[in-house]
């Protein structure tokens, strides 16, 4: 707890000064985890990839290491006290070089004397360093070069052995770069001089190096590059120091310096933004002791910063869809779908190449592959969701454009329906393809599949309902073509009635026929289909023939019927001329005549006669299960036919009295004899009345409307009318004195309703007291009968009153 409490307060001192400097790894051997912060925040290299280099300076304690940083990249890590010369740096420092997108790590120095004899940290500090910088600094002095300890050499064999282990699979594929500068170089022995020598220990020390098995023959060459410069003496030559310092930093800043030094084949391929993780693993690895696979950490790495990148760019993904959600499970389309789809899966897969493209290829490639795979999976269900209302909207548009070209003249089923089915297709597949993106396996042959046989039932649904309104119109043409004709026909009946049915209903079913094979042209019809139309038809005007049969045979209107062939008989003479009978006339016979004749044709009326008398065979339709042929050629029944004989005979017996009672009529006149005793006794009082003016007036205004009563046969019917206003007079002279004698009530409904019974009531029973049976009241019905022509009118004049 206290350790990672200093650490703490170390790096928080490590902040102060002109450039942030982090504690990356402390004396303790632990870990800083403020690294990432310092890269995104104080260092602002978040979003430089692999624009950014990494270097390390390796050397002995109290060498200047950190003077020579400070002066070369600007950086302020701590420098030895000359007075104290004490150690410095202890652990691993991390700083940026000013202006320059460059880190710097300050290794703490080896051969100190606080270690002693523990190179334990030495060599994984050297580890640590060798895995993530590009360009290992190795500072040292001029007169320790030829010497073991001296020059470090010790060291040196362990950057080769951690080198070999790090990078031994990737020959030549991989550098490190180890830049010797050697300090306080006084010029007495040339660079080149100093260059071989170093050369050749560490060729030698190479060779004493164990290698792993199959990279026994391999070169130090293979793994490093080696670069040297000297440097002045620092306190004796100042000037020329910070010259040489100046001449130096070209090396790291200018990238068209011949010797610059942070070349690609040096780049650990590490993105800036996830040099945290992978430090960080590294030193763990190291820590633990395990074998350090550097191409597996770094492909451990791109999984982790591929995933985290993934992540993030999925967040932003899943809420640019969501709009897509409520109107395609509405059942709704959306505007735009595959342009929208396709962009937002874009901007994921730029946001996923920006930060992830810069790690280990072949993970990103596999990560991309299944972000691209992820995107496509979370978009296929609004696809299908969009296909699914596609398929829903063009049904509705094939049946609203069929209904529509149907509704136009001389419009034809079969080229409406394909019309429409087509428009419907197009609309289909246009929007599949508009939504399918590309680098998926979307499909909808499927869906078009589907689409076509719903449009196909669709079609065949309309084209039933169109063949029946078709059927329906011409049986409605037929039952009104049908129907006067086959009245008429009933009309008159006789031998050649039946006939004259069935050459009108032959004669209308060719017209129907004809006009059917016309229309069914414009569904495409197969010969067995419109041959099942023909026969449906025939069998359906046969239906409506004999519903008009029965309709016309009725008890009603049968005896209708026969009343007037009775009346033409026997009201009528052989001319057609109405008949007036006369006492020498002879009326039994012409009515048993005309009874007999009309009675005749009841039979007649029994049975349809289905001989045809154009072909003279006889008239047959195929009978079903819902069609009986046989059946439908009964129309009465043998009950029916002696009801209406009965009712024949009593309805033109009346007829029969009537005639009689003529006759009789005729035959009773005023003897001549009583006229002449009128006028004789009569005279005097005619006379006066015609010379009297009072007399004459008054018998004219009297009797000349009783003369046209009595003319026009109205004098019964006059007093009727009479009777009848004095009883209403009588009735309202009651209510009148009611009204004198008691005091008014509130009307009420009920009350007013009982009032209008009792007044019916008692109009029905003066009625019935007046009822006067007098003979001239009486008169005769049509049919011979006597009518009580007072009872009639008084039972108006109630019917009035009410």
């Amino acid at each position: 707890m206290n350790n990672q409490t200093s650490f703490t307060a170390k790096a928080a001192v490590a902040k102060e000064g002109s450039l942030p400097r982090l504690h990356l790894i402390n004396e303790e051997k632990q870990f800083s985890d403020d690294l990432s912060n310092y890269i995104s925040e104080r260092w602002n290299l978040k979003d430089a990839g692999f624009n950014y280099n990494l270097a390390a300076v390796f050397g002995s304690q109290s060498t200047g290491k950190s003077t020579l940083l400070n002066r070369l990249f600007g950086t302020n890590f701590d420098v030895m006290s000359e007075a104290a010369r004490m150690q410095t740096t202890k652990g691993i420092w991390i700083s940026q070089g000013k202006g320059m997108k460059v880190l710097i790590m300050d290794v703490e120095g080896t051969d100190g004397r606080e270690h002693g004899e523990d190179q334990d940290f030495e060599r994984k500090s050297a580890l640590f360093s060798l895995a993530t910088s590009e360009v290992l600094l190795v500072n040292m002095w001029e007169h320790t070069v030829g010497l073991y300890n001296g020059a470090n050499m010790g060291l040196l064999k362990t950057v080769l052995e951690v080198n070999l282990q790090l990078f031994g699979n990737n020959r030549g594929k991989e550098k490190t770069l180890l830049f010797f500068v050697i300090r306080d170089h006084v010029g007495a022995t040339p660079l080149a001089n100093l260059s071989n020598t170093l050369r050749s220990d560490l060729e030698q020390i190479w060779r004493g190096l164990s290698k792993p098995e199959g990279l026994e023959d391999c070169k130090m060459s293979d793994y490093f590059d080696f670069m040297f410069t000297a440097l002045p003496h620092k306190l004796l030559q100042p000037e020329q120091f910070e010259t040489e310092v100046n001449q130096l930093r070209l090396r790291f800043t200018d990238p068209a310096h011949p010797n610059y030094v942070f070349q690609p084949q040096y780049s650990r391929r590490v993105p800036a933004d996830g040099l945290h993780v992978y430090a960080k693993s590294i030193w763990e690895k190291i820590m633990t002791n395990k074998d350090l696979d550097l191409p597996t950490q770094q492909e451990l790495l791109a999984q982790f910063r591929c995933d985290e990148i993934a992540s993030a760019a999925f967040l932003v993904f899943t809420e640019a869809i969501k709009e897509f959600r409520h109107p395609i499970e509405a059942g709704r389309l959306v505007d735009g779908l595959g342009p929208k789809m396709k962009e937002i899966r874009s901007n994921v897969m730029k946001s996923f190449d920006k930060d992830a493209s810069r790690y280990h290829a072949e993970v990103y490639k596999r990560k991309r592959a299944e972000v691209l795979d992820k995107s496509n999976t979370m978009l296929e269900s609004y696809y299908l969701g969009q296909l699914k209302n596609l398929h829903k909207t063009a049904k509705t548009l094939f049946s609203n454009k069929l209904q529509e070209s149907l509704r136009r003249e001389e419009a034809e089923f079969a080229t409406a329906s394909s019309d429409s089915k087509k428009e419907a297709i197009r609309f289909f597949l246009e929007g599949a393809k508009a939504i399918r993106l590309e680098d998926t396996d979307w499909e909808y042959d499927e869906e078009r599949y589907q689409l076509e046989r719903d449009l196909q039932e669709l079609s065949a649904e309309q084209r039933e309902k169109e063949i029946a309104k078709m059927m329906e119109g011409l049986e409605r043409r037929l039952k009104k073509e049908l129907n006067d004709p086959i009245k008429l026909a009933l009309d008159s009946p006789g031998p050649g009635m039946w006939g004259r049915v069935i050459t009108i209903y032959k004669g209308e079913m060719e017209d129907t026929e004809k006009l059917l094979h016309k229309k069914a042209k414009a569904f495409e019809m197969d010969q067995e289909e419109l041959k099942g139309l023909v026969e449906n038809m025939r069998m359906q005007g046969w239906v409506l023939a004999t519903m008009k049969i029965q309709e016309e045979c009725v008890d009603g209107l049968i005896l209708y019927k026969l009343l007037n062939r009775f009346e033409e008989k026997f009201q009528r003479d052989e001319r057609g001329l109405p008949r007036v009978w006369k006492p020498e006339d002879d009326i039994d016979t012409p009515y048993r005549k005309a009874r007999d004749e009309t009675l005749a044709i009841v039979p007649l009326y029994a049975r349809i006669d289905n001989l045809d008398p154009v072909t003279g065979t006889r008239f047959t339709l195929e009978s079903s299960e819902d069609f009986d042929f046989d059946q439908s050629l009964h129309v009465l029944s043998e009950t029916r036919q002696q009801e209406l004989a009965t009712q024949f005979k009593r309805k033109v017996d009346a007829s029969y009295v009537e005639a009689k009672r003529s006759v009789v009529a005729t035959q009773a006149k005023i003897p001549h004899w009583i006229a002449v005793a009128l006028i004789l006794l009569g005279w005097n009082e005619f006379m006066t009345v015609i010379t009297t003016p009072l007399y004459l007036s008054a018998t004219l205004m009297i009797g000349a409307p009783l003369l046209a009563l009595w003319y026009l046969n109205m004098l019964g019917m006059a007093q009727t009318v009479g009777w009848t206003a004095y009883d209403q007079a009588v009735v309202a002279g009651k209510g009148m004195l009611r009204g004198v004698v008691s005091p008014s009530e509130p009307v009420q409904i009920q009350d007013a309703g009982h009032s209008q019974d009792d007044n019916c009531k008692d109009m029905h029973t003066t009625l019935h007291a007046r009822r006067s049976p007098r003979p001239q009241d009486r008169r005769r019905d049509p049919q011979g009968g006597e009518i009580d022509g007072g009872l009639e009118l008084s039972t108006m004049g109630v019917k009035k009153s009410l």
